[in-house]
């Protein structure tokens, strides 16, 4: 990968991760997000596997040639 695809995967993440912060607190007030709270504080050791997992593809993702 070049220097510029590089620059250009990172802008589109940068701009996915800034969509999904606005989601995020445009719903933060909902009933889902106190359920997954909930849920969180049930069962930590599920939810760091979950954000593990999904590291893991991300990385997979943007490391592929």
């Amino acid at each position: 990968m070049d220097a510029t695809t590089t620059e250009q995967l990172m802008a589109q993440l940068r701009a996915v991760a800034r969509e999904a912060e606005e989601l995020l607190q445009a719903t933060a007030d909902q009933t889902g997000v106190r359920a997954i709270d909930e849920q969180v504080r049930k069962n930590p050791w599920g939810a760091v596997a979950v954000a593990a997992g999904v590291g893991l593809l991300v990385g997979l993702l943007l490391s592929r040639k």
